[in-house]
């Protein structure tokens, strides 16, 4: 379980460095809080903020369901691969929002198969199989 609590603390991390980047265009685009419209370059880091806050209602939870109930190390790359998706997410979000599709599909596919293996073992077990 140690190598799923290594990447929870990762994606975590890249939760809080979207944060810092969140407030650093806001600096930089002098938007006064608490507004968060009005610059659109200010709202593109806030979107990836606020969509990667969103993803990880799911991914949390379903991580650790699939690494207790499933697989530790199937869990663990799915974790990796949610990382990666919310990296790319984050890039082209910012750059250009309409290039967002590979990095959002990379964390759907990483939340699925998470929940699916967590579910399934879960109820493997329940149903003593």
């Amino acid at each position: 379980m140690e190598i799923v609590a290594v990447v929870t603390a990762l994606v975590l991390a890249e939760y809080l460095y979207f944060v810092y980047q969140v407030g650093r265009a806001r600096q930089r685009c002098a938007l006064p809080a608490p507004h968060v419209t009005g610059n659109a370059e200010f709202e593109r880091y806030y979107r990836v903020q606020q969509n990667t806050l969103e993803q990880l209602v799911v991914f949390l939870p379903a991580l650790w369901m699939a690494a207790w109930f499933a697989d530790v190390h199937t869990a663990a790359v799915a974790g990796v691969a949610f990382a990666l998706g919310r990296a790319m997410y984050y890039r082209a979000y910012v750059a250009n929002p309409s290039r967002r599709g590979p990095g959002f599909a990379l964390t759907l596919a990483a939340n699925a198969v998470l929940l699916l293996s967590g579910l399934a073992g879960a109820l493997a077990r329940l149903l003593g199989l």
